[in-house]
């Protein structure tokens, strides 16, 4: 039988430390198994990083908007391959409409890929960084978090192995020793939406939805990303089986965990991938910050499934019961050679300004193909 008879109403809290000792962590795997199956979103508390780092992350989150744009514009994404750097407002396309946000994406360091590496390889660069003379703290700090967040990562997806019935090391293989992992720092400005009339209809309903879009509803693309929600308005919501989205609401203390496609694609779909989104923040109530990470894997793996032990496959069948698929999945097998294949094509349809300036003949291809399903 399965472990959970209804669709998610709440996020389950997990305390990291628990995993850690011996006492603690079958309890700590249990629900960290339950939470797989039925939700695909869960609370890390008590995770170790020290809470003077977490403020300095949050200080120089908002320090870095807080520059004019013309500071920003001068490490825009579009300068670049990789697809790091600043990107404007409004300019990040998710579910076809525009996410109503400014952020920063950076990376763990590497260097610029030779000229004979894949063309997926160009995500593999340097950061684009702004002046340590305007915000001297900040790449120190950002440096600092990410080291943090790849050894929680990489001890994390380890436990998952774990949980359902595999080695801790099971997933060693799709890591390259100098693992790339991302990270986002995020604004969502303030709309000027009244609240959604009780009763309203579905055409109302989407338009409303629309309007309040930070990021459409997605499932992320990697094996785990963690999200440190840096002020504390709601907006992060995580979509049940019965298409009801659920509050995720800041905790201090916390990050965010939600599963990605490439995880369920790994696990059989053991593992659920959920359906979030974010709203934006409404006339008065500030903007909303956020710092997701999102844990990377080797650009050159490819996504089969794993041998899963066949007692989380007949609980897998019975989850999936409460599990909403109704947003594309990027890890459809046989469709991509590698990871890095599909991750490029996301990144190109995501950011077509990106696109133009040096992908023009993907970016035709994903146009030509949704222009295709649409008609």
């Amino acid at each position: 039988m399965a472990e959970q008879q209804t669709p998610f109403t709440e996020i389950p809290i997990l305390p990291l430390s628990h995993a850690l000792n011996p006492t603690t962590k079958p309890a700590f795997l249990a629900s960290l198994r339950s939470a797989l199956l039925n939700v695909g979103f869960l609370y890390l508390s008590e995770t170790g990083i020290p809470d003077s780092l977490i403020r300095h992350v949050i200080d120089e989150c908002g320090n870095f908007f807080d520059l004019p744009d013309h500071e920003k514009e001068r490490i825009e994404m579009k300068n670049q391959k990789s697809f790091l750097g600043w990107s404007r407002l409004d300019n990040e396309t998710t579910a076809f409409n525009p996410d109503h946000r400014e952020q920063l994406d950076l990376s763990t360091p590497h260097p610029i890929p030779s000229v004979d590496a894949p063309l997926y390889h160009n995500l593999l660069a340097p950061n684009q960084w702004p002046l340590p003379t305007l915000l001297p703290s900040f790449r120190p700090v950002y440096e600092d978090y990410m080291r943090r967040m790849s050894h929680i990562s990489t001890l994390f997806t380890s436990l998952i192995a774990e949980a359902i019935g595999l080695p801790p090391t099971a997933f060693n293989n799709f890591f390259d020793d100098n693992q790339q992992h991302k990270l986002k720092i995020v604004k969502y400005p303030e709309v000027d939406v009244p609240d959604l009339a009780a009763g309203a209809s579905e055409v109302d309903r989407k338009k409303w939805e629309v309007k309040r879009q930070g990021v459409g509803p997605h499932k992320d693309s990697m094996l785990t990303s963690y999200l440190l929600q840096a002020s504390d308005q709601l907006g992060l919501q995580a979509q049940n089986a019965r298409g009801e989205w659920v509050d995720c609401r800041p905790i201090p203390g916390t990050l965010v965990v939600a599963i990605g496609q490439g995880m369920e694609a790994l696990t059989d779909g053991v593992c659920a991938s959920t359906t979030h989104r974010v709203l934006s923040p409404r006339k008065g109530e500030g903007a909303r910050y956020s710092v997701p990470f999102f844990q990377g894997v080797s650009y050159d793996s490819k996504f089969e499934a794993m041998e899963v032990p066949k007692e989380l496959l007949e609980l897998r069948d019975e989850a999936r019961q409460n599990r909403r698929d109704d947003v594309e999945f990027t890890f459809v097998k046989g469709r991509w050679g590698h990871h890095g294949e599909a991750t490029l094509m996301n990144r190109v349809k995501s950011h077509p300004d990106v696109g133009e300036r040096w992908y023009p003949q993907l970016l035709a291809k994903i146009r030509a193909q949704d222009a295709a399903s649409v008609s």
